[in-house]
């Protein structure tokens, strides 16, 4: 089984290097890894350059933003599997494509999804973000599970369709709804902790930043046909935050 894991980036040398040595460091080894610069103009490519042994294919060329970059990806792709591995984050554990690679084989199922750890730029740990109760259904009151513990066989992009590129930091939100919740794809939760990624990303930033995601998840929904109220999207962090204290 071929995992490729998928990394997008720009000006990105602070962080990169961790990102590709977390790959490198894999224990399974069928990896194929891709890396899609928008046209850096740090030292990201010098970088990317020094670990070409380690990465299977790289590009960079300007584009129209994370999601058209992760299309790129996509579109180039091999593997039996697909994940995202964003450039400022790593694999939790050397073996976590091992651990992937046992489940996925372990069961017929389209996508697993699993757990992340959040983390500061002091490397401290702030928050579990876990998919163990979470289902389909609670993308209508604004829940997802974390994307970058979601790994996908390759088809289902061929079947369904890639990020949708009229989102600005919502189209990973409506493309899990339209593979979950619209066309019902098979998934299982892996109970595996695939990321540790720093907090501050373009979906996490502020209130002006959840006030987009709020509007572009009521978009993604409306897209989907799925029925939903505003009312509980709107104060979705309120739920948040009861489950917190509830743990």
């Amino acid at each position: 089984m071929k995992i490729s894991i998928i990394t997008v980036c720009y000006n990105s040398d602070a962080t990169i290097e961790k990102t590709i040595l977390s790959v490198a460091c894999q224990t399974y080894k069928n990896i194929e890894y891709i890396i899609v610069d928008g046209n850096s103009k740090d030292n990201t490519i010098e970088i990317v350059k020094k670990y070409e042994t380690i990465i299977t294919k790289w590009i960079s060329e300007p584009d129209q933003g994370l999601y058209d970059a992760m299309n790129k990806g996509i579109a180039i792709a091999t593997g039996d599997l697909v994940g995202v591995l964003n450039s400022d984050d790593t694999f939790k554990s050397n073996t976590v494509l091992e651990e992937l690679a046992q489940f996925h084989s372990s069961n017929v199922i389209d996508a697993s999804i699993g757990d992340i750890i959040q983390h500061n730029d002091k490397n401290e740990i702030i928050r579990l973000y876990s998919s163990k109760n979470w289902s389909p259904t609670k993308l209508s009151i604004g829940f997802m599970p974390p994307h970058p513990s979601i790994f996908f066989k390759r088809d289902l992009f061929d079947k369904y369709g890639l990020y949708n590129l009229s989102f600005k930091i919502g189209a990973d939100y409506e493309l899990i709804t339209r593979f979950f919740l619209k066309n019902r794809i098979s998934w299982k939760y892996s109970r595996i902790t695939t990321t540790s990624m720093l907090v501050g990303g373009v979906s996490s930033s502020g209130y002006s930043s959840y006030k987009l995601i709020t509007k572009e998840i009521k978009k993604a929904l409306k897209m989907n046909g799925v029925i939903f109220s505003s009312w509980i999207i709107n104060t979705r962090f309120v739920w948040k935050i009861i489950g917190f204290v509830k743990k």
